[in-house]
């Protein structure tokens, strides 16, 4: 039933032009998602990771070809499995509402169930390796998350391409619920080819006392927009999200956030860092949302970019709407050049100018480096930033 009806309302949704809002800042002219037709070869391709190798509770790999799950926990209960069609929380967070989750409700294939039982904790982290490989191909990628009572894990979901320059299509949706009292750590790292266009929606619901700790890193990708909305439902529910980006060349990184405070008592905190290098462009829009009944809110959102040659190029659009009265909402913007002073410094000590700029760069992601728990992910992170100033 589903899928019928999200392919009715793709079909009849246009593409979204820059008249709109939320588009004001990247132009799809020239996209058509309705090109990438090419068919995959059968089997999985080996991709590079950013991350080390990690000990991990269960992982799977996702290409055009289908789901592979590799390895499941042992733990009685804990479901890590092919998502089923007819999972009845499927499209209960993220339905059809939009063309590019419409697009992905109409014709996914390739779905994973992270289910974790009451009470249960997972002492090594979950994988999965979202992969295109078929040039003018797309792939389609859907992840249900359900993290019950007092359950405890981490997940990491990492994006990538089997060459750099793959021309390609990606959309993604992800539903995480996080249930009283748990406490989940998402991990999600975009480092598609320079080619491949991607969509996504990434929408979380917590409840009373749970917790959910959320890192999202963007390297990749050619343009598109990422999505990312956490509704904070339940009394003392909490939400930290960190963002790291870095681009370049002629790439275009959206990201669009929104901070839902639903149940009275509950906090967020949305941080955003990124470096822009040669002609790249980024652009964040955040919301933090205030119900009535939400009183004592207490909700932060900043956004800050680095520049780090004068044509690159950034929007930053905080934004505030506060039907309560009794709450804490504050927010920060800043963009800034490599200065000057600083990298003379530097090179005046030996330093060469590209290994001057890395250290200014890993000074200025440094703060959001250290928000995120997991030492193997925070040190992967941070190389991957570095690597991309280039070497002298």
């Amino acid at each position: 039933m589903g899928k019928a009806e999200a392919a009715a309302r793709y079909a009849e949704l246009p593409l979204p032009t820059t008249t709109e809002e939320a588009w004001r800042f990247t132009d799809l002219r020239g996209f058509d998602p309705d090109s990438f037709t090419a068919e995959p070869e059968p089997g999985l391709f080996q991709t590079e990771s950013i991350l080390p190798e990690l000990e991990v509770a269960g992982w799977a790999e996702v290409s055009e070809t289908g789901i592979r799950v590799h390895a499941v926990p042992s733990i009685e209960g804990v479901r890590f499995e092919p998502l089923d069609e007819n999972d009845p929380r499927l499209y209960s967070i993220v339905g059809w509402d939009e063309k590019f989750a419409a697009h992905n409700a109409a014709v996914w294939q390739s779905g994973l169930l992270v289910h974790v039982p009451k009470g249960v904790e997972l002492q090594q982290p979950l994988y999965v390796r979202i992969a295109n490989s078929v040039p003018h191909g797309s792939l389609f990628w859907r992840l249900l998350v359900v993290a019950e009572d007092g359950s405890r894990f981490t997940l990491i979901e990492e994006y990538t391409s089997r060459t750099p320059d793959l021309e390609g299509y990606t959309n993604a949706v992800a539903e995480l619920f996080v249930e009283q009292a748990a406490k989940l750590e998402y991990v999600s790292i975009q480092n598609l080819s320079r080619e491949t266009w991607h969509f996504a929606t990434h929408h979380a619901r917590v409840e009373r006392d749970a917790e959910l700790d959320w890192v999202a890193g963007g390297f990749g990708s050619k343009s598109g927009k990422i999505r990312i909305q956490n509704d904070l439902s339940g009394p003392g529910a909490t939400s930290r999200v960190t963002g790291a980006y870095f681009a370049d060349g002629e790439q275009h990184l959206d990201y669009d956030t929104f901070q839902e405070h639903i149940a009275p008592s509950t906090e967020s905190d949305f941080a955003f860092k990124g470096a822009l290098r040669e002609s790249a462009r980024a652009v964040w829009r955040g919301m933090i949302r205030v119900e009535q009944d939400a009183q004592k809110t207490n909700a932060y959102q900043e956004n800050r970019n680095l520049l780090l040659s004068p044509e690159a190029h950034a929007d930053s659009i905080p934004g505030l709407e506060i039907m309560a009265n009794d709450v804490r909402c504050t927010h920060g913007a800043t963009l800034g050049r490599v200065n000057r002073e600083e990298l003379f410094y530097l090179m005046a000590r030996g330093l060469s100018r590209a290994e001057a700029e890395r250290l200014i760069v890993r000074g200025f992601f440094q703060d959001v480096l250290d928000r995120i728990q997991l030492e193997p992910v925070r040190d992967a992170l941070g190389a991957a930033l570095e690597a991309r100033i280039p070497q002298a």
